[in-house]
């Protein structure tokens, strides 16, 4: 019996590790993603990936055709990680590029000319000092009056006095045809990926526009009519109205149609056996349907109003079972990708129903409405760092103002050390994200800026600080615990595990 049950206990150990090895994976993959959700990063490691392969292309032409120089190199290769290392930068326009780069090699090639002229020739391997400091002299005045100066271009002017066997004229060549190779992988890989990084690296913007909304609480009609407005920003957008009754409410409706149909059976007008028979049948089927159909006719009502007012497709459901997982199973079972629920307090924290919520892998907002409000125009986000998350809000955002409204994009920094590296990210988060978006810095903290602001706004959004260690959270609470005394609706939002 023993040796029987090893083959058994073997597997299932072999099943146990397969699991633990799947979730290590998906929990690696999810961490990288969210590293290269980073923009910073993602250019870190486009600079390790695109600029060897496009340095390597150029070798292997250069072995290919004999005009190319290996001197033409080290001006290249520092242009190009000029280029992917800041592609919104003043030094990423190709054509600049190319153009400084040829415009130094021929001025390294005019100081070179004209220093063997006076000079009667320059000795091979030597460089004058004359010829060092006319080409640099040449390179900043020319580069400066055509607007097109670059670091690279000094490097490129230097190297033409150094071109040895090498024809001046054909290094020149050779630097121009290189640069333009080089200036058309970069157009590519800024026009194809870096621009439309937003659709392959932030599931958020290219999702959430099936929203689930729990009919709960007294703002429930207000907090439908926020996710209608999230939904109707995309065509394919819809809108699912969900009432959850609880296992007793359930057990009562279910307990008074039993009743109502036992009585039906004993009544003289059940004589008729063909017809008692179908009514027990039917009653057998129906039993919560009393409740069911009072809370369906209640959300109707509510999802005509918003494909009257918002003009989206609006449909309702009536579920019975433990609140969260009853949510979950309809927001999966009407193929919705975003659940928007009332904000919900316990004890000065989140609600076990709306953390419940953002434990799933549903995107999921916390909408604390405190005006009857139809529409948001001005919308404050504050972001603490980029990432998928930071993406997700400034897309709801630009969703709810459009074109004619505005987004203010926020981070607040602790001294003005810190202010150029917020505004380049800043600037490289709101890139993807199409509206009238403006961007601030604030040396302040996050308290005082809600307290100072928030009034000049209609909404402000901000993160659920879901990726927060337990002892942070103790240190310093979530900041959307801290804001229950703004004159503005918050909207909360976690994304999906």
């Amino acid at each position: 019996m023993r040796g029987r049950g090893l083959p058994n206990a073997a597997l299932e150990a072999l099943a146990a590790a397969r699991n633990r090895l799947r979730r290590l994976e998906r929990r690696e993959a999810s961490e990288l993603r969210r590293w290269v959700q980073n923009t910073g990063n993602l250019l870190h490691l486009s600079i390790v990936l695109f600029v060897p392969v496009v340095i390597g292309f150029v070798t292997y032409l250069s072995n290919e055709v004999q005009i190319l120089s290996f001197l033409l190199f080290p001006p290249l290769a520092s242009g190009t990680y000029t280029l992917v290392s800041d592609p919104d930068g003043e030094y990423a326009d190709p054509l600049r590029f190319v153009a400084s780069l040829t415009v130094g090699a021929l001025c390294g090639l005019g100081a070179y000319t004209a220093t063997a002229w006076a000079y009667g020739g320059v000795p091979s391997g030597t460089i004058s000092p004359e010829s060092a400091a006319l080409a640099i002299f040449l390179t900043g005045l020319v580069t400066w009056a055509a607007r097109i100066e670059a670091p690279s271009a000094f490097s490129a002017a230097l190297l033409s006095l150094v071109t040895g066997d090498v024809d001046p004229v054909a290094y020149v060549v050779s630097i121009f045809l290189a640069a333009t190779v080089v200036a058309a992988a970069f157009v590519v890989w800024r026009e194809e990926f870096y621009e439309k990084r937003a659709r392959y690296l932030y599931e958020t913007v290219r999702g959430d526009d099936h929203v689930l909304v729990p009919m709960r609480g007294d703002t429930a009609e207000r907090t439908a009519l926020f996710g209608a407005r999230l939904a109707a920003a995309h065509e394919a957008g819809k809108v699912v109205l969900v009432d959850v009754l609880s296992a007793a409410e359930a057990a009562a409706a279910e307990s008074t149609a039993a009743e109502a149909s036992s009585g039906e059976l004993t009544a003289p007008e059940a004589s008729n056996g063909e017809s008692t028979a179908a009514e027990a049948s039917s009653g057998e089927s129906t039993a919560a349907e009393p409740a069911m159909s009072e809370a369906a006719q209640r959300l109707e009502r509510c999802a005509e109003t918003i494909r009257t007012r918002v003009g989206v497709p609006c449909e309702v459901a009536v579920v019975a079972g433990d609140p969260v997982p009853a949510t979950l199973d309809a927001a999966r079972n009407a193929n919705c990708d975003l659940v928007v629920t009332p904000y919900e307090e316990d004890r000065g924290t989140l609600s076990p129903y709306v953390r419940g919520i953002f434990a799933s892998d549903l995107d999921a907002v916390a909408f604390r409405s405190v005006a009857d409000r139809r529409r948001w125009k001005r919308v404050l986000v504050l972001v603490a760092r980029p990432g998928d998350v930071a993406h997700g809000m400034v897309d709801f955002a630009t969703r709810l103002t459009g074109w004619r409204g505005t987004v203010s994009v926020t981070t607040c920094i602790g001294s003005d050390v810190e202010r150029r590296p917020a505004e380049r990210r800043l600037d490289r988060l709101v890139d993807t994200a199409e509206g009238n978006i403006e961007t601030r810095v604030a040396r302040t903290p996050v308290d005082d800026f809600i307290a100072a602001n928030a009034d000049a706004y209609d909404l402000l959004v901000i993160g659920s600080s879901g990726e927060r260690s337990p002892a942070s959270r103790f240190v310093s609470p979530p900041t959307f615990e801290r804001v229950q005394q703004i004159d503005c609706d918050v909207a909360v939002f976690d994304r999906g595990h």
